[in-house]
């Protein structure tokens, strides 16, 4: 078998971090032209850092267990949703209501986390398609159940949450009660810079959770079915029940990510904000390094540093150059699909060259 040259532990190395290169380049032709401070980025960075990264992480684990990218983690922010719809008609804020809308959002993303994982299972190969799909399915009822059944058969009281129909919530929550009730728990300030620390102990407590249960039995199951899910089924490994655990564990963590994510912005669009969480945490994901088969946490910080990098840098980036803001925002949701794109070719082409090399060498062909 012919040993790899330098030129091709080079080509290897570009193509699997050419995501992040790109945006490293990007950046640094966008930030200059932005014309924002070295404060204002460093603040704007800690702050979404904070806001992203939980949901971000909760796709760490499906990946572990082969189960590829969970576009499912939609129906987990879903869940999140509805507690803290609740919450905000009980008028229950700070850090209780927080805690409140995750006891009351946990049930039900166990629930939808078990019916994703049992789907998945009937469609082995073809998880992230799936997922995606099922959450347009589950969208659905969560729009019906926000639309029809909260104020009819779910009692609303607050009328400020109510359509003027009498029943259906708004498309604008306002979280007020337990907006940065989290972000400001533990206060620290350097000069004009507020640093979130309770949230960042909780997203560490998060990193560690996440190496500790890689090293668990069940941690190491999962890692034996993302290598090889025949050879791991016949290890004794109750494949579907740990493909279903690694989907459940997932869609609670997003759930709870969801309602971080909420308390810092201190308002939610209904319908909405579930849709744009789940789009961006995985090209965050895809934007750090990470790969369909493969991801880690420093692929999480990297990538969401990256990619809220370029959403504040791009609008103002595109005026500069064109004189047009309004480019940053279509770059936005232009780079949201594309790199989710570009990361899944690379992914597939990577796997023939794999297929291809195993081939020659198999051959004895050292050409």
């Amino acid at each position: 078998m012919k040993e790899l040259t330098t030129k091709d532990h080079v080509q290897r190395l570009l193509i699997s971090y050419a995501v992040p290169i790109i945006f490293i380049a990007l950046s640094a032709v966008a930030i200059p032209l932005s014309g924002f401070s070295g404060t204002y980025l460093v603040q704007e960075m800690m702050t979404r850092v904070a806001r992203n990264s939980f949901l971000v992480l909760s796709l760490i684990i499906p990946i572990l267990a082969g189960m590829g990218l969970n576009f499912g983690m939609v129906l987990g922010a879903m869940a999140g949703q509805i507690g803290l719809i609740l919450v905000t008609d009980w008028a229950v804020s700070g850090i209780p209501g927080m805690l409140l809308a995750a006891l009351i959002a946990t049930p039900i993303a166990i629930v939808l986390g078990w019916i994703c994982g049992s789907v998945l299972n009937r469609a082995k190969g073809r998880e992230m398609v799936t997922s995606y799909i099922l959450g347009f399915f589950i969208n659905g009822l969560y729009q019906l159940a926000v639309l029809y059944t909260m104020g009819n058969l779910i009692p609303i009281r607050s009328a400020a949450l109510v359509l003027s129909r009498g029943y259906g919530i708004r498309n604008a929550v306002n979280l007020q009660g337990i907006r940065h009730c989290l972000d400001d728990l533990i206060p620290l300030k350097f000069g004009t810079m507020n640093v979130p620390v309770a949230t960042y102990l909780l997203i560490g407590a998060f990193c560690l959770f996440i190496l500790w249960f890689q090293k668990t039995k069940l941690g190491q199951d999962m890692r034996a079915l993302g290598q090889d899910m025949a050879v791991a089924d016949s290890a004794g490994i109750p494949v579907e029940r740990t493909r279903i655990i690694a989907i459940i564990i997932s869609t609670v963590l997003a759930c709870y990510g969801q309602i971080i994510f909420l308390q810092n912005i201190g308002t939610m669009n209904t319908y909405n904000s579930h849709d744009q969480a789940g789009m961006f945490a995985i090209a965050a994901l895809l934007i750090g390094g990470a790969t369909v088969a493969r991801a880690t946490i420093t692929n999480v910080f990297v990538g969401v540093v990256l990619f809220h990098l370029m959403f504040v840098v791009s609008p103002m980036a595109g005026k500069e150059l064109i004189g047009q803001a309004q480019l940053g925002e279509y770059f936005r949701v232009f780079v949201s699909y594309g790199i989710i794109a570009i990361s899944l070719a690379l992914h597939a082409w990577r796997r023939q060259k794999d297929r291809e090399r195993a081939r020659r060498s198999l051959r004895g062909d050292t050409a």
